[in-house]
């Protein structure tokens, strides 16, 4: 257990792009705001995810690339707690590692950027994005357009666009809004168009036999956010999925339930297996039952991409 004094500040560890800056701004700001007087530093990593930009994420080793330096740093104990964008947290942690907080969660949609819709994309349209279930739900909805990949940061992802690389790319809403970019793209209203798992939502990392810690960021944990958030986590862990997986899910409040609508895809469009689930807060066992059931009733060429319940 850490010791907290006055004149010792909080380390709160974030991957140095400017979003994951942004965000981890805004869990400092949270944190302070609960605790008054309290100090924390931001101590900026650069990931090796950020440092590689020329292949797919799927093909230089996943999610982990965001989390591995940050994940070390808090084992060895110089940083207090991590700050993650909660879709590039992998499904399985370190038993050593626990959430610890969810922030409020931000609009889960993608915008486009390039055309006012998918509809409005001319024939044979090329479209950059580097996430499969942004790819499949494309080809789905539009099998004439030609996707290619599109890695890199907000700003970096426009620059190709405005380069001419593609016509059209697609990001989070949520990082766009963090970045004061609000107006830029035109929003895909996620009945139509489903979002990532744990799309907008930021979670707080730290070591788990760290109560101290576990108690301040506990001030800061949203619960219907953190209910959400786990909940895709939950599918995603029985789907076996992987970061060549299209998994697209969305979960709604519907009084005191939860409503989770979840689609697994071929990665080319082609097929597209849609199920809904409702269930009580907290209920992990609802949404491995979807997966059960989405995994179930895919076709082959749907379900060669996962691999089922992860123990």
């Amino acid at each position: 257990m850490t010791t907290f004094a006055p004149d010792r500040p909080l380390k709160l560890g974030t991957r140095r792009s400017p979003l994951a800056m942004a965000q981890a701004e805004e869990a400092q700001r949270r944190l302070v705001a609960a605790h008054p007087g309290l100090v924390v530093e931001i101590v900026p990593v650069t990931a090796s995810g950020d440092k590689i930009q020329d292949r797919p994420l799927a093909e230089i080793g996943g999610k982990a690339l965001w989390t591995k330096e940050l994940d070390q740093w808090l084992l060895d104990g110089e940083i207090d707690f991590a700050v993650h964008s909660s879709k590039d947290v992998e499904t399985l942690r370190p038993a050593q590692i626990a959430i610890a907080a969810i922030l409020p969660r931000e609009d889960v949609r993608d915008v486009l950027v390039g055309a006012a819709s998918i509809r409005a994309l001319p024939q044979g349209a090329v479209v950059g994005t580097s996430a499969p279930r942004r790819a499949a739900q494309l080809l789905h909805a539009r099998p004439d357009l030609r996707v290619v990949s599109f890695r890199g940061n907000v700003a970096t992802r426009l620059a190709k666009l405005a380069a001419g690389e593609a016509d059209a790319t697609l990001l989070a809403r949520a990082g766009l809004n963090r970045l004061g970019e609000s107006g830029t793209g035109h929003p895909l209203e996620p009945h139509e168009w489903l979002p990532a798992p744990g799309q907008g939502a930021i979670a707080i990392e730290c070591r788990a036999d760290d109560a101290a810690t576990r108690s301040l960021l506990a001030a800061i944990d949203h619960a219907p956010s953190r209910h959400a958030v786990l909940a895709e986590r939950a599918l995603l862990a029985g789907l076996g999925g992987n970061c060549h997986s299209p998994i697209a899910v969305l979960t709604e409040a519907d009084g005191p339930q939860l409503v989770m609508r979840a689609a697994i895809f071929s990665p080319d469009g082609a097929e597209k297996v849609e199920r809904t689930a409702c269930f009580t807060p907290g209920d992990s066992a609802a949404p491995a039952a979807l997966a059960a059931q989405l995994l179930a009733d895919a076709p082959e060429v749907v379900r060669v991409h996962f691999s089922g319940p992860e123990g």
